[in-house]
């Protein structure tokens, strides 16, 4: 991973130790905790995965290439890897353990949940959703007291009103697929999140959402490079 040397590194302090996340880009990600490499979402474009840790665990929130790149996940993973990934996702790797929306399940030690992502608003030329509702999860992935929660590709859903005690949260921003800065705003007025990373944001402006969520004190808004 120093060898490419352009990623940003967060550690935050948990009551079970240490989490770090490295920021691969778009809607990749490297988590570091309890001794686990979990990577979000593995994009070659973003990086060289064969430089890069292998996998303890693989979290993929749904088909697209963007973010299911089958070369990406070859290059990190192995015989021991476990891979969670949707349905839709197994038609392509095999081998892995299938979540739908609602699931939950202990793996590797953390207790994993699969919630909804899906496109309410914006659609295709034809009107069909970038991401239909049943086909990508979320995850929530807690262990002691910490709940981390990435969103996946998804716009503020009313499943989100049931999300609780989430420390720290992953809320995509690519438009047209994702949400707008009033979007994710919202969301994170609704279930609070104490750390909000806004992620997969291509060319929207960061400082917008910073501008909404100003007064909101208790939800501190970091702005990482995941373009």
């Amino acid at each position: 991973m120093t060898a490419q040397g352009q990623f940003e590194t967060d550690v935050i302090s948990t009551s079970a130790g240490d989490l770090s996340i490295t920021f691969l880009g778009h809607g990749s990600l490297l988590i570091l905790f309890k001794g686990m490499n979990i990577f979000i979402d593995p994009f070659g474009n973003v990086a060289d995965y064969t430089l890069l840790p292998k996998a303890d665990l693989v979290l993929a929130t749904h088909e697209h290439y963007d973010h299911f790149d089958l070369p990406a996940l070859s290059a990190i993973r192995t015989d021991k890897t476990i891979l969670v990934q949707t349905e839709l996702c197994a038609q392509q790797a095999t081998g892995g353990i299938v979540m739908r929306n609602g699931d939950e399940q202990i793996v590797a030690g953390f207790l994993i949940q699969a919630v909804p992502a899906y496109n309410l608003v914006h659609t295709r030329p034809s009107g069909d959703p970038f991401h239909p509702k049943g086909c990508g999860n979320g995850y929530i992935l807690s262990y002691g007291g910490t709940r981390l929660y990435v969103a996946g590709d998804t716009e503020n859903i009313p499943e989100m009103k049931a999300l609780k005690e989430i420390n720290i949260a992953f809320l995509p921003m690519n438009l047209p697929y994702t949400m707008t800065p009033e979007m994710v705003a919202e969301a994170a007025k609704i279930f609070r999140p104490r750390i909000l990373y806004p992620y997969h944001y291509g060319d929207t402006d960061t400082r917008e959402l910073v501008e909404l969520l100003k007064g909101e004190k208790e939800i501190e808004v970091r702005i990482r490079r995941m373009a």
